[in-house]
């Protein structure tokens, strides 16, 4: 999985990457119209990637990824999969704490403000980061929604209105999930098949609640990657992931006494 989502990376099939040199990364409080509770995340403006550079554009319509798409869609509405939906329907929130309980199963561990409080900040600041740099491509792009297009169901009707003018690409969703999920496989490499299937998971989900292409959720990951490598050289990151990794090898050595 993890080395078929590499290959995307490397690929940027579509229409090469874009140069872009005026690149205007939104600041936290542009992105709390979008998500409100955020707190600053890692990264200063300066170290901040420049994301536009980083994606290529969006596919064309007619063009050979925009089919491959346009099928992956029409799958997920056909599909029959009751227990699938649900769990699409409850990735959807990206609010905390509902979202906090991502990878509980997968780190086998409690996820709250006051179990572990240094992994849900943690969390928290990862989210801005990632965020700001997914929206600012939002912001740059404007591409229809799928069930814009194919007039199918989603899980989330009740935000139907809200997404039918913000852009589909790429899939923050997707970025943010894979972002954690890299982060945890790191701190726990003994359960890192489970962690990155949840964050994987976690991004197919757009797919199945149609409201985002298949590609947007790969460059949602795309992004995702990119984050983890700048926050990765960031000091105040570096004793965060520390500190974060020992609550949770703590946290799981409390649960087997």
């Amino acid at each position: 999985m993890q080395l078929r989502i590499i290959r995307v990376i490397k690929a940027f099939v579509w229409s090469g990457i874009k140069t872009n040199d005026v690149f205007e990364p939104l600041n936290i409080e542009q992105f709390k119209e979008t998500i409100p509770g955020l707190i600053h995340g890692y990264l200063s403006p300066e170290e901040m990637p420049n994301s536009l550079s980083l994606l290529p554009s969006p596919p064309k319509v007619g063009s050979k990824v925009f089919k491959r798409d346009f099928t992956s869609a029409k799958k997920a509405v056909e599909s029959t999969d009751k227990v699938r939906f649900v769990l699409a329907n409850a990735d959807a929130d990206l609010s905390f704490p509902a979202v906090a309980k991502l990878f509980e199963n997968s780190l086998g561990i409690e996820i709250s403000e006051l179990k572990t409080p240094k992994v849900y900040v943690f969390m928290r600041r990862v989210m801005t980061d990632v965020g700001l740099s997914a929206y600012a491509v939002k912001k740059y792009y404007y591409r229809e929604r799928p069930f814009v297009v194919n007039k199918g169901k989603t899980c989330t009707p009740e935000k139907e209105e809200g997404m039918r003018t913000a852009s589909s690409f790429p899939s923050a969703h997707a970025a943010l999930s894979w972002a954690w999920a890299l982060l945890f496989a790191k701190m726990l490499p003994e359960k890192k098949e489970m962690i990155l299937m949840r964050g994987y998971e976690f991004g197919e989900s757009r797919i199945i609640c149609n409201v985002h292409w298949q590609s947007d959720v790969e460059m949602g990951r795309v992004i995702g990657e990119i984050i983890v490598k700048r926050l990765c050289v960031n000091s105040s990151f570096q004793k965060d992931f520390d500190d974060v990794k020992e609550e949770i090898y703590r946290t799981l050595r409390g649960a087997s006494d």
